[in-house]
């Protein structure tokens, strides 16, 4: 029998709960065995949340993790850009189902 826990490392640690669990699923679909250890021993905190990686799998995780795009538009930033559609749903009366009338 091994030392199960001697072959694991900590990959990452999370300031929010949300974000490591959000990369331990992503390494999880990636066929990676992820351990999350909490911050807080009260649940519901959200004080933060480090990852552990099996050394077998340490570098492939590394690799994923670091192929994240944390440079494009966040979901907030996609709705501040409004289009003109939005602004003026009824700009052209043509395309209107009811010619514009209620």
């Amino acid at each position: 029998m091994t030392d199960q826990v001697a072959n694991w490392h900590k990959l990452a640690r999370y300031d929010t709960n949300m974000q490591g669990e959000l990369h331990a699923n992503l390494l999880r679909n990636n066929g990676i065995t992820v351990s999350l250890q909490p911050l807080s021993a009260m649940p519901g905190m959200n004080s933060g949340i480090v990852l552990w990686i099996q050394d077998t799998d340490l570098a492939h995780a590394q690799r994923i993790l670091a192929n994240i795009d944390t440079d494009g538009a966040t979901p907030y930033e996609m709705f501040d850009e409004v289009s003109e559609a939005t602004l003026n749903p009824t700009l052209n009366s043509a395309k209107d189902n009811n010619g514009g009338e209620v």
